[in-house]
């Protein structure tokens, strides 16, 4: 009997070993993969629906829709980020669906290599434009930012930092009222939802 009970406690003590060691089941829920196809190659992400729920359904619904096809890295600045989603390759913006409320205070924050909700002014203007932050982008935080909103950043690249740093050294110019332009297009091809 005094054999039968140590062995339950080992088996027990493996399974929480084991379940500690594993991501939780919220944490799966959670979380997206996304892989982000470019002329220049693959972008993998994870996107945080936990973090900015709204944000990730939104940016899932024009993945699996198609709009992101075509669209190009229209914003490129080596040393903060690049940025598409939005734009064809003549510079004409797509038509999106209505703009979403900020979630920057999810949690989440501009580091190297994060996604994040590209807008105007208007801290609640996201669409379908998104940026890769290069470096750490802290002033872009809701704690630090001027007009105290923030970017929302609701995912994370996985696999392909070297392909976003790549498309960082594109040779960019001025063209259609944008400056920042890559000279030659770097297209999104298409984003598939894992």
């Amino acid at each position: 009997m005094q054999k039968f009970s140590s062995r339950i406690r080992l088996t027990l003590a493996a399974v929480a070993a084991l379940c500690a060691a594993a991501p939780s089941f919220a944490q799966l829920a959670s979380d997206v993969n996304v892989v982000i196809h470019t002329s220049m190659g693959d972008i993998a992400a994870r996107l945080d629906s936990r973090a900015a729920p709204i944000t990730v359904k939104n940016f899932l619904a024009y993945a699996r829709s198609g709009f992101y096809n075509g669209t190009v890295f229209h914003r490129v600045i080596n040393g903060f980020m690049i940025q598409g989603g939005g734009m064809t390759e003549d510079m004409a913006a797509k038509k999106t669906l209505p703009p979403i409320p900020n979630e920057a205070r999810g949690g989440l924050t501009n580091k190297r290599g994060t996604l994040a909700m590209a807008r105007t002014s208007d801290p609640h203007s996201a669409t379908s434009q998104f940026f890769i932050n290069l470096v750490d982008n802290d002033f872009l935080d809701a704690a630090n930012a001027q007009d105290r909103w923030g970017y929302t950043v609701f995912g994370r690249v996985t696999k392909g930092m070297d392909v976003v740093d790549r498309i960082s050294r594109v040779r960019t110019g001025y063209r259609r009222g944008h400056n920042d332009v890559p000279v030659t297009p770097v297209t999104i091809l298409s984003v598939d939802v894992k």
